[in-house]
């Protein structure tokens, strides 16, 4: 009972997170603002697909595989957490982390161009100098 409440707690508490940093992605002009709730957003994914695959289950093992023998390979089955999200979530990561960089490199140039990273001034300043979108 216990264990349910707090993986729906952990789902609520994700699915707001999620919301405020969506929000921050469409309402704030800041584009670093922006990053950041892209970034936000990002671990907040991470975090769901990690608790997809863990198992709610008393005791919890490591997936890794000491004997074979037996009924040792049920009680993994039943007891193990699922190894494949925490890889996908280590690739997510480093993706996210080269992302992170090359927005955050082009808002430094953006800024370093039109002296601020306020997106609607930016595009006034570049829309002045007769650059097309």
């Amino acid at each position: 009972m216990l264990e349910e409440l707090s993986y729906i707690l952990i789902v609520v508490v994700l699915a707001l997170n999620s919301l405020i940093a969506i929000y921050g992605i469409v309402y704030r002009r800041s584009l670093v603002k922006k990053l950041i709730s892209l970034t936000i957003l990002s671990d907040t994914v991470f975090i769901a697909v990690i608790l997809a695959g863990f198992y709610f289950t008393h005791p919890l093992i490591p997936p890794v595989y000491e004997d074979l023998g037996g009924g040792n390979i049920d009680y993994m089955v039943k007891h193990a957490s699922d190894p494949l999200p925490q890889a996908l979530v280590l690739t997510g990561i480093v993706i996210g982390l080269a992302t992170n960089a090359l927005i955050a490199f082009g808002i430094i140039q953006s800024y370093r161009l039109t002296g601020t990273t306020d997106a609607k001034k930016i595009i006034e300043i570049l829309s002045r100098s007769g650059v097309e979108e």
